[in-house]
């Protein structure tokens, strides 16, 4: 596919200032204001809606079927070898040039360069905060809250990472301290205590042994995986532990609630240790019934897939809006040092979204 060398251009420099503003996670004050002072020069006051630190801009009472362009706004924490922002050939360098400052300059392109009131949907740019946290925390929620009407979208585009491609639905997330118990002795005389780090060996022998399980959806795979990622027990050393707390991760496929994923967690842990829920996240709808979406994917000629991690594409499922993946940004640089992203993909991105929302069926 031909690229349009001065859309690139014009999108990697855009991108290129958005990464110049560092909008961590609970820091996205200044990115926030700037995004501000964006919209006051192309959206009536009405049309700016501004809830803590995120956004909705358009025209919320517009009869048209709206079509919901969402982006956060934060990143993750910056790395000790994470490099000053800048452009090398064909390629932006800098902390969220993947996740997702590309798929923001993207947004803001498509409500500069678009006549949004003559199109036959109705595009509104959702911009928010704290994405990168736990699910609670997403400045999402709230924008839904101060304008209900959102639910009645009749498609939501997330512009996180995805290599060019459309990406369906997503797995949920739970997250689970399990605390295995035990007796404290002196390391010496072990048969005096009971090892807490010993009595969950078998349990994580059998994790390890553990195959991802495979659940086909409308044709694409999901896997549903279940990773311990932290432990921590253990006093000194040269005592026996009386408590390993191990964190359980769970990804879970699409139709299958939070509630049935906690059931799993407990039958699989079945009695041997406590468990405490601690962060949880739906999965997302599989929408491929919807015609937008159908129309996104003819008009684009991008490959379809299945999400194979956790996006607020399950937050809109939870509001009754369909949404997808669809952004610039590379999924294997999404919260790596040295971040980066290829510049001409988010040309792509935004001729294939412009295409879909010029000729939207109604």
């Amino acid at each position: 596919m031909s690229v349009d060398l001065d859309l690139a251009a014009r999108l990697a420099q855009r991108a290129l200032e958005l990464c110049r503003i560092p909008s961590p996670i609970g820091q996205e004050a200044a990115i926030a204001d700037w995004v501000e002072r964006w919209a006051n020069e192309r959206y009536a006051p009405p049309e700016i809606l501004r809830k803590s630190h995120s956004f909705v801009l358009g025209n919320l009472h517009d009869p048209r079927p709206a079509v919901l362009l969402v982006g956060h706004l934060d990143t993750v924490p910056p790395h000790p070898a994470d490099a000053p922002p800048r452009i090398e050939g064909d390629r932006l360098h800098g902390l969220g040039a993947s996740d997702m400052k590309g798929g923001l300059a993207v947004m803001l392109a498509l409500a500069e360069d678009l006549p949004l009131k003559a199109l036959p949907v109705n595009p509104l740019l959702l911009l928010y905060e704290r994405e990168e946290g736990p699910y609670l925390e997403s400045g999402l929620g709230p924008l839904f809250e101060a304008a209900p009407m959102l639910s009645k979208a009749k498609l939501g585009i997330a512009l996180e990472p995805t290599d060019g491609a459309i990406q369906v639905g997503c797995v949920g997330s739970l997250h689970a301290t399990l605390r295995f118990k035990g007796k404290s002795a002196h390391s010496a005389r072990p048969w005096q205590g009971e090892n807490a780090i010993h009595r969950a060996g078998p349990f994580l022998a059998e994790l390890s042994q553990m195959p991802r399980r495979e659940v086909p959806i409308d044709g694409f795979p999901f896997y549903e995986v279940f990773s311990v990622t932290r432990a921590q027990g253990g006093r000194a050393r040269n005592v026996i532990p009386d408590e390993l707390e191990l964190n359980l991760n769970y990804r879970f496929a699409p139709g299958k609630s939070v509630a049935q994923a906690k059931d799993d967690v407990r039958a699989l842990v079945g009695g041997r240790a406590e468990v405490e829920v601690t962060d949880e996240a739906p999965s997302g709808r599989v929408c491929t019934d919807n015609p937008l979406l159908a129309h996104l994917r003819s008009t684009s000629g991008f490959r379809a897939e299945a999400k194979q991690a956790w996006t607020d594409v399950a937050r809109l499922s939870s509001m009754g809006v369909d949404a997808v993946n669809l952004g610039p940004g590379e999924t294997a640089q999404a919260h790596q040092s040295r971040e980066s992203a290829g510049i001409p993909a988010m040309a792509g991105v935004y001729e294939a979204l412009a295409g879909f929302l010029r000729t939207a069926p109604t």
